[in-house]
């Protein structure tokens, strides 16, 4: 059983608060538009980081991140990528990815918007966790946990930061 963590668009910024929700998990899964290595580091320092690169990240990120990630976690196959889409709406890309070999987990940032979807076509869940960091035109700083236990997804929990625009300690 892996207690998952999922974040994206922190655009070179974490929210003070956001490291008692990250303690107590197993794993942090980054969704891209990471802003600097440094912002790595300080997840590295709490638990394992998974982490793909977004549009805005530098050659720093991107030497050291793929565009694309593609793992098994438990029983779960997961499929991350930065501008992925969302069910019905998937990018040219991230459809091609999905068609090829459909995941269970389908993972994107970049829009900003939370979203979890179920995909009755190609039989994935699709999470976008929102953004944790406080650029961009969101108004409420997310994250998304949940927990995967041999082949299911489950106890998702939504965590709600506090606006973009505020101290989020």
């Amino acid at each position: 059983m892996q207690r998952i963590a999922l974040l994206s668009d922190t655009h070179n910024y974490l929210p003070p608060a956001i490291f008692k929700y990250l303690e107590t998990c197993d794993q942090i899964w980054h969704a891209g538009d990471i802003g600097t290595i440094k912002i790595m580091h300080k997840l590295k320092n709490v638990k394992p980081v998974i982490a793909v690169y977004g549009n805005i990240d530098g050659q720093d990120i991107r030497t050291e991140y793929k565009k694309n990630e593609r793992w098994m976690c438990e029983n779960v196959e997961i499929l991350m990528t930065h501008i992925g889409g969302y069910p019905s709406h998937y990018s040219p890309e991230a459809m091609e990815l999905i068609k090829q070999k459909p995941p269970n987990l389908f993972i994107s940032g970049h829009s900003h918007i939370l979203k979890v979807m179920f995909d009755k076509k190609y039989n994935l869940l699709h999470i976008n966790p929102g953004a944790a960091g406080i650029h961009g035109f969101h108004k409420m700083i997310t994250l998304v946990r949940f927990t995967i236990d041999s082949d299911k997804i489950k106890d998702l929990e939504v965590i709600e930061l506090g606006e973009r625009g505020e101290k989020n300690e």
